[in-house]
C-alpha cells in the first residue's frame, strides 16, 4: 500500500502519514500535544523515515505547548493542511462557519484515522475512482470541540501515477444548527523558492490561454462567480520552477473536480511561505448544516512532476483517460460528425438536412447532428427553450421520419439540447414562472434573451429529464449535445426557504449532475458532449459524464492553436471538440487551407461544422482522404502520450505537437507554419518522447533516423510557401 503511518518520531511530530506515488512524496504530520495537522513535505520521492527536522517547531514562536503566549504568532505562520478561520492564522484560510449566534471562528484537531485499499465514491459528485489495488484512501478524522464540527480529511494517492487527490466532509455532531461560509477542498502550504503560477484564463472564444505570474505577496486569484466554470478561469492552477520547460524542473498542479463557482488563491506570506488554496467560491455560498447533517466538497487533483509541465500534462491525461472518464466511447473512435450551426443557423427543414446528410455520407462521414432550433417556434434566440416538442413545420413527418432517413443513408443522428434554460417566450415558463431562478419584484437580468431553470428543485429536475428522454424514445439518437448560454444571476430559488437561498449555486451544480447521472443510466450507450456557449464548462466535473466537451464556439483552425494548447495542457487530445469549419471562418473571415483545417481539427474528436453541400469542390474532395486520416491515427491521437514541441502563442510563427505511442513504436507529429517569411530556410525541430535507441522512418521520404537523434538534432521541415499551412510527420 502506498499510504504509510508512523507514529512517535519526536515528542512534537505524533504522527506521520507517509503518502507515496511513483516519483513523490506526501508528508503530513500530526503535531504538539493538540494535534494540529500539519503539512511537511511534497516533491520528490523520498526514502528517509526520519522527518523531525522539517518544521520550524524549534524556531519562534515554537509550539504552543512550549510557548502559549504566542499561540497567534504560531498560528499565523504554521503549515497547515487545512487552515481554518478566525483563531490565529491570518492567511487565505479553507474554511468558515456563522453560527446562530454569529459567531464564525472554528479550528481543527486530530483524533483518528483510517487507512483503507480503494476510493469511495463521493455520492452526487463526479471524482476520480480505481480498484482497490490501484488507489488508496488516508482519512484524517478531526474536530472543532466547542461547535461539534467533525472533519473528515480524505487522500487518495494512486499507484502508478504521480496523483493525489482530496476532498472534506464535514459533519455537524452539534445540538445546534451550523452555517458554512467557506468550504474549500484543499490547501498546500510550503516554502516559496522563486516559483510561478500557470493559469488558463480567456473569454467567449477565446478559452484557455495560457498565463505564467510569477508568486509573490500580491494574491493571484483564479476564479468563477457565474454559475459555471465559466470561458473567463478554468479551474487549474500549476506552480513550478521559475524556470522550468516542458521537460525539466519541479511543477505541482492542481484541478478542481467542479463544473460551478470556484476560488483558487496563491499567495507568499510573510515569511516567504507559500499557500495556495482551492474550493468552491464563498461568493454567494451558505449551506446550511442542521445537526448530524454533512456536507462533502468536490475533490481537488494534485499531479507533481519533476520533469516539467509535460510530464505533468500527461499525468492528468492519464488520469483522467483511467480514472475519471467512464463512458463507454472513452477508448474507441467517436464518429465523424457534421453540425448544421454554422451551415444553417437557425434556417434548415427536413430537406436541407437529408441534402446534408447525403454529401456527407457519401463522403465518409457517420452522423449528422441537428442543432438549435428543431423545436417549439424556435426561428432565432428570443424563444422556446424549455418547449422540447419538435416544429413539424420545419420537420414535417417529425423527428423520428428524419432520423429513419438519416439512418438509411448509413448515418448515426446525434441532436442539441440547452435543457437548463427557459425562454420567457415560451409554454413552459407561461405555465410556471416560479421554475425560472428569480428575485420576486426585481427585473430579471436575461443574457441571450434567456432565464435559467432553477435545478434545485426536484419537480424542475423531474421535467427537464423527462422532456429531455421522451425526445431521445422517440428515436435513434445516438449523441446529445448538451450546451449551457449564460451566466447564472438574480439568485432567487421559489422553492428554497431564506435559510437556505444560499445553497442555490451549488444546488444548481448537483442539479446538472443527477441530470447527467439519470440520462446515462438511461441510454448508457449515449455518446454525450457538453458545450456551455463553447468552452465555459471545460472541466474535469464535466468529463465524468462525458467523454468530449465542445472546446470553443471559435471554429478558426489559426485561434484553435492557442485555445487547444492551453486545453490540451490539461486535459487529454480525446476530449477536445474539434472541427473542420467553412471559410472565411464566420467569426474571424480568416481564409485557411482546408487542409490545415483538418489537421488541427485532428488533435480533437475531429468533425464538421459547415454545408458541405456548399463548399468549393476542391474542399469537397478532401474530405475523404480527411476521413481516412482521422481513421488512421485516431488510436494513436487518443491513446498516446502528448508532447507540445513549440508554441504560436509564444514565438509568433508556428506551431507543432505530438503524440506518441506509449510503447513509443510510432508518433505523430503536426506542424503549422502561421506565418511566411522571405528568404526563408527549413525550420529544425526538435522531437520528444521517441526511443532513443529505435530507428524510425518518416512516411512518404528515404532514409531512417534514430530516435536520438530526431530528439537532439532534430529534423527539418520541408518548405510550405503561404500563411497557415501544415504538415503531418508520422513516424513508424
Amino acid at each position: 500500500m502506498s499510504i504509510k503511518h508512523m507514529e512517535g518520531i519526536s515528542k512534537e511530530i505524533r504522527h506521520v502519514f507517509k503518502l507515496d506515488t511513483p516519483n513523490s512524496t506526501y508528508l503530513i504530520g500530526i503535531v504538539d500535544e493538540e494535534g494540529f495537522v500539519s503539512h511537511l513535505y511534497y516533491g520528490d520521492r523520498m526514502k528517509e523515515d526520519n522527518y523531525s527536522g522539517l518544521l520550524r517547531i524549534f524556531d519562534y514562536p515554537f509550539l504552543p505547548s512550549h510557548n502559549n503566549r504566542d499561540r497567534a504568532a504560531f498560528l499565523d505562520s504554521f503549515p497547515m493542511e487545512y487552515p481554518t478561520h478566525g483563531t490565529g492564522d491570518f492567511r487565505k484560510d479553507c474554511f468558515r462557519i456563522e453560527t446562530e449566534g454569529g459567531n464564525s471562528a472554528v479550528s481543527l484537531v486530530f483524533r483518528d484515522f483510517e487507512i483503507k485499499k480503494g476510493k469511495p465514491a463521493l455520492a452526487g459528485l463526479p471524482a476520480t475512482f480505481g480498484k482497490d489495488e490501484e488507489v488508496s484512501t488516508l482519512t484524517l478524522i478531526c474536530e472543532d470541540i466547542p461547535t461539534g464540527i467533525e472533519y473528515r480529511l480524505n487522500y487518495s494517492v494512486f499507484e502508478d501515477l504521480d496523483v493525489v487527490t482530496r476532498n472534506v466532509e464535514i459533519r455537524n455532531r452539534g445540538s445546534k444548527n451550523i452555517f458554512l461560509t467557506r468550504a474549500y477542498s484543499a490547501c498546500l502550504d510550503m516554502d516559496n523558492e522563486d516559483f510561478c503560477a500557470i493559469t488558463l484564463h480567456g473569454s467567449w472564444a477565446r478559452e484557455r490561454k495560457i498565463t505564467e505570474t510569477p508568486i509573490g505577496s500580491p494574491m493571484i486569484t483564479v476564479e468563477s462567480k457565474r454559475g459555471a466554470s465559466s470561458h473567463q478561469d478554468n479551474p487549474f492552477i500549476a506552480i513550478k520552477d521559475r524556470n522550468a520547460t516542458t521537460d525539466s524542473g519541479r511543477v505541482y498542479g492542481m484541478n478542481f473536480v467542479y463544473s460551478g463557482n470556484f476560488m483558487i488563491t496563491a499567495k507568499e506570506d510573510q515569511f516567504g511561505m507559500l499557500r495556495v488554496t482551492m474550493g468552491i467560491s464563498e461568493e454567494d455560498f451558505r449551506w446550511k448544516l442542521a445537526p448530524e447533517e454533512s456536507f462533502r466538497t468536490p475533490e481537488a487533483v494534485l499531479v507533481y512532476s519533476n520533469e516539467g509541465t509535460g510530464k505533468m500534462t500527461r499525468t492528468f491525461h492519464d488520469l483522467y483517460r483511467k480514472h475519471l472518464i467512464r463512458s463507454p466511447y472513452k477508448d474507441r473512435k467517436r464518429p465523424i460528425l457534421i453540425n448544421n450551426w454554422e451551415a444553417t443557423y437557425f434556417e434548415f427543414n427536413t430537406e436541407k438536412l437529408i441534402a446534408i446528410a447525403k454529401e456527407a455520407s457519401s463522403l465518409g462521414i457517420e452522423m449528422l447532428v441537428m442543432d438549435d432550433g428543431w423545436f417549439g417556434k424556435r426561428n432565432d434566440d428570443t424563444t422556446s427553450l424549455g418547449d422540447w416538442n419538435v416544429n413539424e413545420e420545419k420537420l414535417p413527418g417529425g423527428l423520428k421520419y428524419l432520423v429513419d432517413e438519416v439512418n438509411k443513408l448509413g448515418m448515426k443522428f446525434g441532436i442539441w439540447f440547452e435543457p437548463e434554460m427557459i425562454s420567457p417566450d415560451s409554454d413552459l415558463y407561461r405555465a410556471h414562472p416560479d421554475w425560472a431562478i428569480a428575485i420576486p419584484g426585481r427585473d430579471a437580468t436575461r443574457s441571450r434573451n434567456q432565464f435559467v431553470l432553477d435545478l434545485s428543485r426536484q419537480d424542475v429536475l423531474d421535467h427537464t429529464y423527462e422532456s429531455i428522454a421522451s425526445i431521445l424514445r422517440s428515436a435513434n439518437i445516438e449523441y446529445v449535445k448538451w450546451d449551457m448560454n449564460r451566466q447564472l444571476t438574480d439568485l432567487g430559488s421559489a422553492y428554497l426557504p431564506a435559510d437556505r437561498m444560499g445553497e442555490l449555486m451549488h444546488r444548481y451544480v448537483l442539479g446538472v449532475y443527477s441530470l447527467q447521472e439519470r440520462l446515462l443510466r438511461e441510454f448508457p450507450d449515449l455518446l454525450l458532449e457538453n458545450c456551455s456557449g463553447g468552452g465555459a464548462r471545460f472541466d474535469p466535473g464535466m468529463l465524468y459524464y462525458s467523454p468530449q466537451i465542445w472546446c470553443s464556439d471559435d471554429t478558426d483552425a489559426i485561434e484553435r492553436l492557442s485555445i487547444q494548447e492551453g486545453t490540451a495542457l490539461v486535459y487529454p487530445l480525446s476530449t477536445m471538440g474539434a472541427h473542420v469549419s467553412d471559410c472565411p471562418n464566420h467569426m474571424t473571415g480568416r481564409i485557411t487551407p482546408f487542409e490545415t483545417r483538418g489537421h488541427v481539427a485532428l488533435a480533437g474528436t475531429f468533425g464538421y461544422e459547415l454545408d458541405v453541400t456548399r463548399i468549393p469542390e476542391a474542399d469537397r474532395k478532401m474530405i475523404p482522404s480527411q476521413v481516412g486520416t482521422y481513421h488512421k491515427y485516431n488510436d494513436l491521437v487518443r491513446e498516446g502520450d502528448y508532447y507540445r514541441i513549440a508554441s504560436f502563442r509564444e514565438n509568433g510563427s508556428h506551431d507543432c505537437w505530438g503524440v506518441v505511442a506509449k510503447d513509443r513504436s510510432e508518433a505523430l507529429f503536426t506542424y503549422v507554419k502561421v506565418k511566411a517569411g522571405a528568404n526563408e530556410r527549413r525550420r529544425r525541430i526538435r522531437f520528444a518522447g521517441l526511443d532513443p535507441d529505435r530507428i524510425y522512418r518518416i512516411e512518404g521520404e528515404e532514409g531512417e533516423y534514430s530516435g536520438d537523434l530526431l530528439m537532439k538534432a532534430g529534423y527539418l521541415v520541408p518548405n510550405m510557401n503561404g500563411d497557415f499551412r501544415s504538415r503531418l510527420i508520422h513516424l513508424s
